[in-house]
């Protein structure tokens, strides 16, 4: 239960900076955020959406009182970092290039099913 706790809060938190880090930067239209929307043939408005999703997404995952809210904001992160993932490989990137979106998938799952186990004990 102890370890499960420590796997819970660790990645929770981790997956919180990252998508924090990156809601910033597409929020400021960073201009490697700009260039990466350019890059992967989306529209600039996304960075504006993403941005909001995700610092939404993160007050999902840390708050108490809704619990469907922080399903859908699993889920939410889920589809972000798998649209991340298949975009960067439909425009023929490296693994180098979408290796943090299977590195945040990881950690998004660790989150995941330590928060559900969790609330089965």
């Amino acid at each position: 239960m102890k370890t499960t706790k420590i796997v819970y809060y660790v990645s929770t938190v981790l997956i919180s900076l990252l998508m924090l880090m990156g809601a910033y930067t597409e929020l400021s239209y960073d201009q490697g955020a700009q260039d990466l929307m350019i890059h992967l043939g989306y529209p600039l408005y996304m960075l504006s959406i993403l941005g909001v999703a995700k610092i939404l997404g993160v007050i999902g995952l840390w708050q108490n009182k809704i619990s469907f809210l922080r399903e859908w904001a699993y889920a939410g992160f889920f589809i972000d970092i798998i649209g991340a993932f298949f975009s960067h490989i439909a425009v023929g990137d490296t693994f180098s290039k979408y290796a943090m979106a299977v590195v945040a998938l990881i950690v998004l799952s660790a989150s995941y099913y330590s928060f559900k186990k969790l609330q089965v004990n």
